[in-house]
């Protein structure tokens, strides 16, 4: 963690692996992030580190290091985490559970309402009004899942909004203004009041430098940044500033110890990306009690139909019009949902409950 160097930069590599192979690799990696922050360049001596990092303390990297540095580990950003295509989150919400269901009501309203053209001079237009309810409360209630699914779903969205765009180095002994992520672990950094720091530093010198770590660990006053070490756990102390704080005041220099996703808040970023979310158990009862209600329901359901059949073989129309009405009750249901989502504990929930 702390040298930013034990895991090369190879796409290749990365893509080696399949099936199984890149699960287990996956669990892996989410468990050594989710194991303490380790790192000692926060007690080692100026001397020291140095000559771990491979840089003068006074004129920083030469360019032709920094550009291997680059090549090896990768630019400093945070890798964003597979994404599903936007069109097929709406279709699940469109085509999943229970829309299902009315889709089919739907089709079989318009069908049904056909046979009664066919057959009738004056059809009813019931069943063709039936349908289009059926088919408007589908897409409506599909089109407000997918925008309440959409604003809960940018986790990514907030970590890059943190990600600094500039950063002010010190290569062979010259300052200058690169992006943020052509920055390399061992690069001689500078910031001062009013930046956002764009990797993890081990601070060489300051001048009344404190951070604002809200972001990463909740503290609500800025702390104080110099080259001293003062605690054992690198979160805790002053001679290590993290990739995204916000330098409040005064200025600091520090060696870059981490970049990228291997910067402390690139593995929070990770993890909050790329673990999934277990089952609670009232939600695995609640799955197994609708799994028991739907067998009943179908059962019945082609129960019934197979008796209508067999009593009323020839009047096809009275079952197969019908049919839909038995769907009211999943219309019910959904209208129900979609206001609840949108005005939790209202009237409607009260007046409603069941």
């Amino acid at each position: 963690m702390g040298r930013g160097a034990g895991r090369e930069y190879s796409p290749a590599a990365t893509t080696a692996e399949n099936g199984g192979g890149k699960k287990k690799q996956k669990e892996k990696e989410l468990d050594e992030l989710k194991k303490e922050v380790a790192m000692d360049d926060h007690k080692l001596s100026l001397d020291e580190l140095g000559r771990k990092y491979q840089v003068d303390l006074s004129k920083g990297l030469t360019n032709q290091r920094a550009q291997d540095v680059l090549a090896r580990d990768g630019p400093n950003a945070l890798t964003p985490p597979p994404t599903t295509p936007e069109w097929v989150k709406f279709c699940r919400q469109l085509f999943g559970g229970f829309s299902i269901l009315l889709w089919i009501g739907a089709i079989l309203c318009f069908l049904a309402y056909g046979i009664q053209a066919a057959m009738e001079d004056e059809p009813s237009n019931d069943n063709l009004y039936l349908g289009v309810v059926l088919a408007a409360v589908v897409i409506v209630t599909g089109c407000f899942s997918y925008y309440q699914e959409a604003k809960s779903s940018k986790i990514m969205d907030s970590f890059k909004n943190m990600v600094p765009q500039q950063a002010l180095v010190i290569r062979e002994g010259e300052k200058m203004q690169i992006n943020a992520e052509e920055v390399v672990v061992g690069d001689l950094v500078e910031v001062k009041g009013g930046d956002r720091v764009p990797a993890d530093l081990r601070i060489i010198s300051s001048h009344g430098c404190k951070v604002d770590n809200s972001s990463l660990t909740g503290e609500s006053e800025p702390q104080t940044r110099s080259p001293e070490f003062t605690h054992e756990n690198p979160l805790e102390t002053r001679n290590i500033c993290f990739f995204s704080t916000n330098c409040v005041e005064g200025t600091a220099r520090g060696i870059v110890i981490a970049t990228g996703d291997r910067t402390v808040m690139g593995r929070i970023a990770t993890l909050a990306s790329g673990l999934e979310v277990g089952r609670t158990p009232i939600a695995m009862e609640i799955e197994h009690f609708i799994q028991l209600i739907t067998g009943v329901a179908v059962f019945l359901g082609v129960s019934f139909f197979v008796l209508s059949l067999r009593m009323y073989p020839l009047k096809v129309t009275w079952w197969f019009c019908a049919f839909p009405y038995s769907l009211l009750i999943f219309i019910y249901d959904e209208v129900r949902k979609l206001i609840l989502r949108r005005y939790p504990g209202g009237w409607v929930e009260k007046e409603t409950y069941y």
